[in-house]
């Protein structure tokens, strides 16, 4: 979930209409947005963005009921969001299928054009959705400033790539005629964010339904709404409609999804959510990607260097305060290493600064105090089982407003309830094992198969790992990396499709089988049969 060469312009102040009425909005009225008018303070513009939509690129303010959204370092409301209704949506969806018209009838080289304008836009304000993230959800301003930078790196990708295939050419199974593949939009595509890295994967999928021809509406999640308000910015070029955010809870999402004016879902959440979004869009016969779960294992063997493993395991573990999909969450050390290993581990997490995302520090909040009481359950089941703490497992002491949680290791048994489901939290749980078959057994002892991790310099060790283990993901000796051109995805639980790669666009795109012969001329094959081809008793 990371490049960590994705280059950032200087921050630059985000600038705002001077025109623009007060904090209050007025239901139904028009806030038009452009960035070349008086500059305006982040916090400030989280308040006149609040209670909008993002409609027919304009900010609009919504009709229905009104929730806080709340600061997780500070537990101070930073925001409001609306849930968008019912005729609404209904309206978004109207805009979305009239601007892919438009869309799609652009050339190749026009909507690739385009979508370099939204990588440079994005850039160009990439502070400024940072500091909106880092206030919503709590991450590291450092992360949350990455985000922006790697989604635009997504919308530089899918540009040239979908100018550079609209499908291929067959060998004629008729002589003289010409068969082809041509692929196709979808048509509207819904996309539903998570809270974790929603300008990241938002960039994955819009970046590609775009790309493909398509138009999308957005629903992000409740903790983050702000923040894709906020990026829409960047999209005010395109035709008015063609990529919509409407805010709200599970019932936004699941009207879009259930909608008979949309053609396509890409949904990351949990797996009751998306076992929900999946027989829902089935019902329509609409391609689904889903991206459900992860629980990665994270194998160590002798033969790494122990230093390079603890800060790579750290990494992996604690990165977003754990809130990451391709977390390491279960980790199978040899047991030649193992005592090293848990002793290197452990202090590398005493060593991470913990605080409020827009200080100098390494691990932010939660994202919401249920998702750390939520949290605080699975270690005190973990040490009701027999789990012992090494470092962490409490709120910080210094720290008494917020949802802080310590990073915590703990030594478990394979057993346990905390190595079998997402803890999606700053958890690393260690476990001894004898040798690399049984670590390869207990990683591919889950429902869930996203990543998996294995530290080693043996080759033939990081072979098996990766012709063995059961996941769409294997890191070998280099976690939680992605690359645009390569599909990220998972399977079993872990849900269906593949987002990034050429395996990305192909999710917003259908085939349509052509064959065309040069004249118009009877075939031997048409009525009447011959006497001959009848059936002889």
């Amino acid at each position: 979930m990371r490049r960590s060469r994705v280059q950032f312009p200087p921050r630059a102040p985000l600038s705002y209409p001077a025109n623009v009425c007060g904090l209050t909005l007025q239901f139904g009225q028009v806030y038009p947005i452009r960035m070349n008018k008086s500059l305006i303070p982040t916090q400030e513009l989280m308040q006149r963005v609040s209670g909008t939509h993002w409609l027919n690129n304009n900010y609009v303010a919504g009709s229905g009921p009104r929730t806080a959204v709340i600061d997780p370092a500070t537990a101070i409301q930073c925001g409001e969001f609306a849930h968008a209704t019912n005729t609404e949506i209904d309206s978004a969806v109207r805009n979305a299928n009239r601007a892919q018209h438009e869309w799609r009838s652009m050339s190749a080289l026009d909507r690739a054009s385009a979508l370099h304008s939204v990588a440079d836009k994005m850039l160009a304000i990439t502070a400024t959705t940072g500091e909106v993230l880092t206030r919503e959800m709590g991450k590291p301003f450092r992360e949350s400033n990455w985000e922006g930078g790697a989604s635009a790196s997504a919308f530089r990708y899918y540009a040239e790539i979908a100018r550079n295939d609209q499908g291929r050419i067959a060998g004629p199974a008729i002589a003289g005629q010409l068969h082809m593949v041509i692929k196709e939009p979808l048509g509207t595509i819904v996309s539903i964010v998570p809270f974790n890295f929603p300008v990241l994967l938002f960039g994955w999928q819009a970046a590609a339904a775009l790309a493909a021809g398509n138009a999308v509406i957005v629903k992000p999640s409740e903790l983050t709404p702000l923040t894709l308000l906020t990026v829409m910015q960047a999209f005010d070029h395109l035709p008015a409609g063609l990529v919509q955010v409407v805010t709200g809870g599970a019932e936004v999402g699941q009207y879009l999804v259930a909608h008979e004016g949309t053609h396509g879902v890409a949904f990351t959440g949990s797996v009751p959510a998306a076992q929900a979004v999946a027989k829902s869009a089935a019902t329509r016969f609409k391609p689904a990607l889903i991206e459900a779960s992860g629980n990665d294992p994270f194998i160590v063997m002798p033969s790494a260097p122990l230093d390079a493993v603890a800060r790579g395991a750290a990494f992996a573990a604690f990165l977003n305060c754990g809130q990451v999909c391709t977390s390491a969450e279960r980790f199978y050390v040899h047991e030649e290493i193992y005592d090293k290993f848990v002793a290197a581990l452990s202090e590398q997490a005493r060593a991470l600064r913990v605080g409020n995302g827009l200080e100098k520090v390494d691990i932010g909040p939660m994202a919401s105090t249920r998702e750390r009481d939520r949290v605080e359950k699975i270690v005190a089941r973990a040490v009701e089982q027999g789990a012992r703490i090494v470092t962490g497992g409490k709120r910080p002491k210094h720290l008494t407003d917020g949802a802080f949680f310590e990073p915590t290791v703990l030594e478990v048994k394979p057993e346990f309830d905390i190595m079998h489901g997402e803890c999606f939290g700053p958890l690393a749980p260690v476990c001894k094992v004898r040798n690399l078959d049984e670590a390869i057994a207990l990683a591919n002892d889950s429902k869930l198969g996203l990543g998996a991790n294995i530290y080693t310099e043996n080759l033939a060790e990081a072979f098996r790992a990766v012709n063995e283990i059961e996941s769409g993901i294997v890191w070998v000796n280099t976690p939680l990396n992605d690359n645009d051109a390569i599909p990220f995805g998972g399977r079993k639980f872990t849900g269906a499709g593949r987002e990034l790669g050429q395996e990305g666009l192909e999710q917003f795109r259908r085939s349509k089988m052509v064959m065309i012969a040069p004249t118009a001329e009877p075939d031997p094959e048409w009525f009447p049969y011959p006497d001959s081809d009848a059936f002889n008793a």
